[in-house]
Order: structure tokens, then sequence, then C-alpha cells
């Protein structure tokens, strides 16, 4: 009797004992980690911002912005921006150079006789007249040089300026003039640049004489061609 009393007693505390440890288990399941609140309360945070306005939360970093005002107004960072009045990278050698001046040379001149012959008058026939004499003297300068230096210069438009004379042999009067004075903007400004930058450049004396001589007449040019397009 006394055995069957202590089975029981035993198998009342073993059931008492799984039904605590169920209990503990469901109540360990059910309670949150710390990672899980921090998780739930950075989102309700986040929910939070967005809904309330608060842009601390939701901003784009600084460069994000600039580079989307930039695709949305269609500009470049200055630094992207070409500098068009800048120097041009020099020519590789003198001779090159030389012949590029030249050309340079011919191209206003055969330009300018061009609109003459084709009955300019006024300021236009003043600035033709002019770019004949000055880039006459000048063509006289750099063959006396080309020939102590042993090197042959072109006597023509290069054939950009060929195909320029073409275009302006279809126009006259007011179109005329206008042509003539924009291309002489562009002209001297490219002119002026390639002066600039192989003086920078070249280490031959009689070739630095030239430069220093011709590109003060060649910014007169492009400061009066500026003028003159203007009106």
């Amino acid at each position: 009797m006394k055995r069957i009393t202590m089975s029981l007693l035993c198998a009342s505390l073993l059931s008492l004992g799984a039904c605590s440890s169920n209990d503990s288990s469901t109540t360990t399941t059910d309670a949150p980690t710390n990672s899980e609140e921090a998780g739930g309360n950075a989102g309700d945070n986040y929910m939070n911002a967005a809904t309330n306005g608060d842009s601390s939360t939701t901003s784009l970093p600084a460069d994000a912005t600039a580079a989307g005002s930039a695709a949305a107004t269609g500009t470049a960072p200055a630094d992207m921006n070409a500098n068009s009045s800048g120097a041009t990278a020099p020519h590789a050698t003198d001779p090159e150079f030389m012949m590029s001046a030249a050309h340079s040379d011919q191209n206003e001149i055969q330009l300018s006789k061009l609109v003459l012959a084709k009955g300019a008058t006024g300021m236009t026939k003043q600035h033709a007249e002019m770019m004949i004499k000055d880039h006459t003297k000048s063509t006289a300068d750099l063959k006396a040089l080309a020939q102590k230096k042993n090197v042959a210069l072109p006597a023509d438009m290069d054939d950009e300026h060929k195909a320029i004379a073409k275009q302006m042999e279809t126009l006259s009067g007011a179109a005329l003039d206008k042509k003539f004075m924009d291309q002489m903007v562009m002209d001297h400004q490219k002119t002026l640049n390639t002066l600039k930058a192989h003086q920078s450049m070249t280490k031959d004396a009689d070739l630095q004489g030239f430069i220093g001589k011709v590109t003060p007449v060649v910014q007169g040019h492009l400061d009066m061609s500026k003028k003159h397009a203007s009106m």
C-alpha cells in the first residue's frame, strides 16, 4: 500500500514539473527581445518622421542633391565647363606653328578681299582693308623667318576657310557683313589663343620675337571685330 502511494506521489510531482516547464517556455517565446524592440522603435521613428515632415531623417546627401539639381536644370558643375577663351594647346613643333600662322594670315586676307569684291561699304569696307594691310605685313615677317628656318609656308586659306568663302559667296548686303564680322571674331580669338599657347612652349628666340610683335596687333583686331560685330 505504501509503495502504491509513493508511486502516485512521484507521478504527481513529475506532472507538475512538466506543466511548469511548458509555462516558462511559452512566456519566453512571447517576450520580445531587446533587438526586436530597437528595430520596432527605429521603424516607428522613421515612419513618424516621414508622416510629420521631419526632413532630418529622410534627406539625401548633399552631393546627391546637387547632382539631382544639375540634372533638373541641365547645368554641369563649373569645373566641367570648358573655357572657350583660354589658350589652346601649343603646336607640337615650331614649323607646324609657322604653317598654321601662315594659313591664319591668308584666311583673313582672302575673306577680306572677297567682301570687298562683293561691294562692301562703310565699316565693313574699312575693316576688310585693315585686315588685308596688317595681315600682309605679318605674312612678310613670317616669310622672312620661315626662310631663315628653312620652312615652306602655305600660300592659301585652309580647307575650312575655303568652305566658308564658298558660303559667303552666296551672301550679300547685311547678311554678308554679319557673316564676315562674326568670322573675324572667331578667327582672331583662335589666332590669339594659338599665339599665347605657343609662346609659352617655344624656345626659339626669333619665333618668340615674332609672336611678341604680332600678338598686340591680333588683340587689337579681335577687340575691333567684337565691337563691329555688335553694331
